[in-house]
């Protein structure tokens, strides 16, 4: 059965679940408004779609979903990909394929798929985790110095020389800004590891810029007011063409909500010592990325370091994200204005703390100890990612992965196993 779990969990339900449930959605909106806001900056996109997105897509994972700790919504994983296709198809184009995405995700949790993408090589999913952590440090480098550059390209071969080239515009001021978030964000989470010290930390960093009436972006700066609600819910341009023409965008948005969010259910499982229903999730994900695009939001997914947050401030059931979609919107309908003061050089230093967690430092000595084929197959996928396109180190880094689990079968009869997260 792909029931969702909030079924189940909710049966026995009392009133000490729910006190719990909404400590700890509190505690995670907190987390969210600052990582859904920097992500969809990062994405080229507005930042109140990050908002949207969480909001929206939040609640809709938290209520279909398969696991009973899940908090969904935009996640780094998505940056790279939103930047392209908006920088190919414009936002709208971005919307159908979200659209798109949803509807695959969906026919993938009817045909039972959730079990097959778990059988992803392990050193594939390293591979590109790492190159996409790469991307997102590079492109936080302008907002973090201060650089004055009109646009950064998709491109990272192009990306580079233009930072290089902008060194002469550095900005003591944001520099200054970054390294206290950054300072503040690291600090916290050593000495306090369940206090939100995303949100003091880029707090701190802003109210600087506000004080000493410092020469640094913020959001309201750059972006204008956020918006104080949703908003009214409608369709993209629909077409044969365009259908054609956003597939595989649409399938790699796909594939990575579906592999993110059973990474995610796998480790909050181990966390919980409970277990996700895998197809339930991947239709949740189908079910929420539908209803971002219709927002006019991003791709959304299980996010591994929100649900995290969520168990370690002790999240017991699926009440606890609908308590963080919840509120996230009534931050967005009485204190929209209070968040355009947040830095840009801050939202910066954050997101390269979140590229740097998402490269697993600690697991780095695990690779250099795996066979061969495995790190060769890691690197190959990680260079591709960085230095040619997603769509094409995931499409290489999966073929290649199969021939080297047949190779392995032949030479030694052992059968690949699901990897260990």
């Amino acid at each position: 059965m792909r029931l969702p779990k909030i079924l189940t969990t909710l049966q026995s339900y009392d009133a000490g679940q729910f006190m719990a449930d909404l400590l700890a959605g509190l505690t995670v909106a907190m987390v969210a408004l600052p990582l859904s806001l920097a992500i969809a900056i990062a994405s080229g996109a507005d930042p109140s779609t990050g908002l949207v997105t969480a909001v929206v897509a939040g609640f809709l994972i938290s209520a279909f979903g398969g696991s009973r700790v899940q908090i969904g919504g935009p996640t780094g994983a998505f940056i790279v990909v939103v930047f392209s296709i908006i920088a190919e198809h414009g936002y709208d184009g971005l919307v159908l394929a979200t659209l798109m995405a949803g509807l695959i995700l969906i026919v993938a949790g009817y045909f039972r798929a959730g079990r097959l993408i778990a059988h992803v090589p392990e050193a594939v999913v390293n591979g590109f985790t790492i190159g996409i952590a790469i991307i997102i440090a590079t492109s936080q480098i302008k907002d973090f110095f201060g650089l004055r550059l009109d646009h950064l390209p998709a491109d990272f071969i192009e990306t580079v020389p233009m930072l290089a080239g902008a060194t002469d515009t550095l900005n003591l001021s944001a520099l200054g800004v970054a390294v206290v978030a950054l300072i503040c964000i690291l600090v916290l989470r050593r000495l306090a590891p369940r206090f939100p010290g995303l949100i003091v930390g880029l707090a701190a960093a802003s109210a600087l810029v506000v004080a000493l009436n410092l020469p640094v972006d913020t959001i309201q700066s750059r972006f204008g007011d956020l918006p104080t609600g949703l908003p009214m819910p409608s369709l993209p341009d629909i077409s044969f063409d365009r259908i054609v023409e956003l597939l595989p965008s649409a399938i790699i948005i796909a594939f990575l909500a579906g592999v993110e969010s059973l990474l995610s259910a796998m480790v909050a499982d181990r966390m919980i010592d409970g277990k996700h229903r895998p197809n339930a999730e991947l239709t949740a994900q189908g079910i929420a990325n539908i209803g971002s695009a219709f927002f006019g939001g991003l791709p959304a997914t299980g996010a591994i370091a929100r649900t995290a947050t969520n168990i370690r401030a002790g999240g017991q059931t699926p009440v606890a994200g609908l308590v963080h979609a919840l509120a996230l919107l009534v931050i967005m309908l009485f204190a929209a204005p209070a968040a355009g003061y947040l830095a840009m050089p801050a939202l910066a230093a954050l997101l390269m703390v979140t590229a740097w967690n998402m490269s697993e430092p600690h697991r780095w000595p695990e690779y250099l100890r795996a066979p061969v084929g495995d790190r060769v197959l890691l690197l190959i996928t990680l260079l591709l990612t960085v230095f040619v396109d997603l769509t094409v180190a995931i499409g290489v880094g999966a073929a290649l992965g199969l021939a080297l689990r047949l190779a392995r079968r032949k030479t030694d009869g052992s059968d690949w196993t699901p990897p260990e997260r």
